[in-house]
């Protein structure tokens, strides 16, 4: 299918598609070839001005729209973006390199389920009473929190973005999204698509692109916005906690991850094996915050377990990210790409193995995107950098470990709480396992696996809050206790005689 996009993008404000204030545009590149795409605005704080204006006028009617009526809409969203799934897939996997498989199996579909789950789970809510005595009783009601302002990042543009704007909109919020500008495309199309199924009122949603020092900031610090949601970096969620700070806006932040891989030796091996791919996130690069790039592996399996995955990513054929054959993509852009690298020389110079992988790939035609090898580290300590901090890439640092202790500890030794895997065949050392370690998540024989009706979330630096469940309706929501008494009789504490 061949992408139908414009040579330049406005931003959505209002319902309505606007220029930039400052006229200037930002390049959207293909990471499979360095192609420019198309172009679009550099938001600055004018236009986010304008962009939380909308929302906020938009706000009173939205906002006393009945359970029934949100659900419809989530629904119809649902509707137009699996109608369109084909495209949006690709221009997804054009955007940031995704390969098909994922964008069409996993991003696409996930979306999709998410505004319906969502709808769903507007419909359930009910608030609840409590009975005091005979005579009082407290009533707690949800209300929606106001104007939201969602930042999504690069990696999951459309997965990650439902994850906030179908519960933002399920609870009755307006929306100011600002994408990443490495992948803004795919929001922006279904935006244009939304907009022309005539499902919101105007102003409900508003879009606006740009960089994180002008757009970004603008809308952090926004006395407006109501509700800050970010998924970043952690210095990403720095500066937003600081921003929000100044006007005490409540926030959720999923940030970064450098999450443990643990295979027990009597785990089942060639389900392991497949599962330390999976967790690696080869199925988008390695750009993928719950990764499991820490793969902590029980001596008696250690030498045929890195026999097996290390052959296997040898094999793995790296490619553009629409090629059926793909299995694993361009880096999103060179500077992540030269990032993961200096990590790889880190590496080797701190003492590790490199087992396999470790290069830019040059050969035509990919030497004209932003290819690189899956790389499997061995001989790796878990106190060695590229152990401790977050690659972002497909870097997998394989530890060797003697006892469940031993893992357990070092699993936890660690500034990041995001995700986990525990592999056994023992059921209590997994349920005893994954209540030691301190993360969010904790996949059993199996990793990555994120659908709507399981919470994900993170713990320590990794962030707080949670998302892709009901509670994340919470995230969004005022609780108003209305306290009722229905006795006559006055309280007698201040007789008139």
């Amino acid at each position: 299918m061949a992408l139908n996009l414009k040579e330049e993008y406005k931003l959505y404000i209002g319902g309505e598609w606007v220029s930039p204030k400052s006229g200037k545009m930002m390049d959207v590149r293909n990471p499979s070839n360095g192609e420019i795409l198309t172009h679009v605005p550099s938001a600055g704080p004018e236009d986010v001005d304008a962009a939380v204006a909308a929302a906020r006028a938009a706000f009173p009617e939205w906002s006393q729209t009945t359970p029934i009526q949100r659900q419809d809409a989530l629904w119809k969203i649902a509707e137009v973006l699996d109608h369109n799934a084909e495209y949006l897939a690709e221009l997804v996997s054009s955007e940031m390199g995704m390969p098909k498989g994922s964008s069409t199996f996993i991003e696409i579909p996930g979306a999709v389920d998410h505004f319906k789950y969502f709808a769903g789970c507007i419909r359930a809510e009910e608030g609840f009473v409590a009975t005091i005595d005979p005579e009082n009783m407290g009533v707690t009601i949800r209300e929606p929190i106001g104007v939201c302002g969602l930042i999504v990042p690069w990696n999951f543009p459309l997965g990650i973005g439902s994850w906030k704007l179908a519960p933002a909109l399920a609870a009755g919020n307006t929306v100011v999204f600002k994408p990443s500008s490495y992948s803004p495309l795919s929001i922006l199309e279904a935006t244009r698509l939304i907009d022309e199924a005539g499902i919101l009122p105007k102003g409900v949603l508003n879009v606006v692109t740009g960089g994180g020092e002008s757009c970004g900031k603008a809308l952090t610090s926004h006395p407006g916005i109501d509700k800050l949601s970010l998924t970043g970096s952690v210095e990403a969620g720095k500066s937003v906690l600081g921003a929000a700070s100044c006007h005490i806006t409540p926030t959720t932040m999923e940030l970064g991850g450098k999450s443990p891989n643990i295979f027990f030796d009597d785990c089942n091996m060639d389900k392991a094996v497949e599962g330390a791919i999976i967790g690696l996130g080869v199925y988008n690069q390695g750009e993928v915050c719950s990764a499991g790039t820490r793969a902590f592996v029980q001596a008696g399996i250690y030498d045929e377990f890195v026999e097996r995955v290390c052959k296997i990513l040898a094999n793995l054929k790296v490619g553009p990210a629409w090629d059926d054959e793909t299995g694993m993509g361009p880096i999103v852009s060179p500077e992540q790409m030269e990032k993961i690298l200096g990590y790889i020389e880190l590496g080797k110079q701190e003492g590790a193995t490199l087992k396999v992988g470790g290069h830019r790939s040059l050969t035509e035609p990919l030497d004209k995107g932003n290819y690189l090898e899956p790389t499997v580290f061995v001989d790796v300590s878990n106190s060695m950098r590229i152990a401790q901090e977050e690659i972002f890439g497909p870097v997998l640092c394989v530890i060797k470990f003697e006892t469940e202790e031993e893992a357990v500890k070092m699993a936890n030794d660690n500034e990041y709480g995001l995700g986990s895997g525990v592999w056994t065949q023992n059921f209590s050392k997994a349920l005893r396992v994954a209540k030691a370690i301190r993360t969010g998540k904790v996949w059993v024989n199996t990793y990555d696996q994120v659908p709507a009706n399981v919470p994900f979330g993170g713990c320590k630096r990794s962030g707080f809050g949670r998302e892709t469940h009901k509670m994340a309706l919470d995230e969004y929501s005022n609780f108003k206790n209305i306290y009722l008494a229905f006795g006559e009789a006055p309280f007698g504490l201040y007789p008139e005689s």
